[in-house]
């Protein structure tokens, strides 16, 4: 009765997705004011800030990183591809996935213009050179070795044959999880499904949000969200095998809830695959 239930509830979850708009989401909240950057206290520059930093204190390294539900979104690997040589995307719509794929193939289809992240991680990197930002999009693109489809509610999320047998070096996820599961029991079991792309010792890089409960994937696209606490987060790594090595947390200012969602922080958790 129990698996029926949570079958359903995922089901569920995945119709929502059916009318998820990636210009419409971008826009929302991949614009000023919450990626505006300029100001400190503004969602986006903080995301980044701690992925810089995560990605270059030393213990992350390794040849593949996997983006697990990339979305429409590629700011999650802008620090990440200096480290790694081989980087996966990946997301269970296609519309997603196309909208990388008119940023990788350079087309001018893409529905954001990231320009302006390139030269803040570049400016983060202590890379001031003009050019900077063109090198990474370059050195961005060059890694890039796929966009895949994925599914965290399967016990093996990819396919088989998608990554090597000893499995990712390191894995980033940006509000995927809780944003795609039912309840919290679904957010639990999708970090154990994905810990399974892990090789033992590898890294997870985790960005959610905190206390929301909805936010807007398009036009009254109203999508349910696992509404997490701090100590369920980590209590969730624990239960799938992980060590939380650092918890970082972002609350929003006021002038940051724009209406899209009622998201009240952001969290940052770096852990280590047992």
């Amino acid at each position: 009765m129990e698996e029926k239930r949570t079958a359903s509830g995922v089901a569920a979850m995945a119709a929502y997705y059916q009318r998820f708009d990636p210009a419409a989401y971008l826009q929302y909240n991949y614009t000023p004011p919450r990626a505006d950057f300029e100001r400190k206290d503004s969602i986006v520059p903080w995301k980044l800030a701690c992925l810089h930093r995560a990605f270059n204190e030393g213990d992350v390294s390794g040849e593949l990183l996997v983006d697990i539900g990339s979305g429409p979104t590629l700011y999650q690997v802008l620090s990440g591809c200096e480290v790694f040589s081989k980087v996966l995307l990946t997301d269970f719509l296609e519309v997603n996935r196309e909208e990388l794929k008119h940023w990788l193939q350079d087309d001018g289809g893409c529905n954001l213009d990231w320009t302006p992240y390139l030269q803040h991680v570049c400016k983060l990197e202590g890379r001031r050179r003009p050019s900077a930002w063109t090198e990474k999009a370059a050195k961005l693109r060059q890694v890039i070795t796929d966009i895949l489809p994925i599914d965290v509610h399967r016990p093996q999320p990819l396919a088989h044959d998608a990554l090597p047998s000893a499995g990712a070096d390191c894995l980033v996820s940006c509000f995927c999880l809780e944003s795609v599961s039912p309840d919290l029991a679904a957010f639990t079991r999708a970090l154990g499904h994905i810990g399974r792309l892990l090789r033992p010792g590898g890294h997870l890089l985790l960005i959610g949000a905190l206390g929301e409960s909805y936010y807007f994937g398009g036009p009254g696209v109203k999508i349910p969200v696992v509404p997490l606490t701090e100590a369920q987060v980590c209590d969730s790594l624990k239960e799938s095998g992980y060590t939380l090595i650092r918890l970082e947390v972002y609350t929003l200012p006021q002038d940051m809830r724009v209406g899209v969602d009622d998201v009240t922080g952001v969290f940052f958790a770096k852990a280590r695959k047992d």
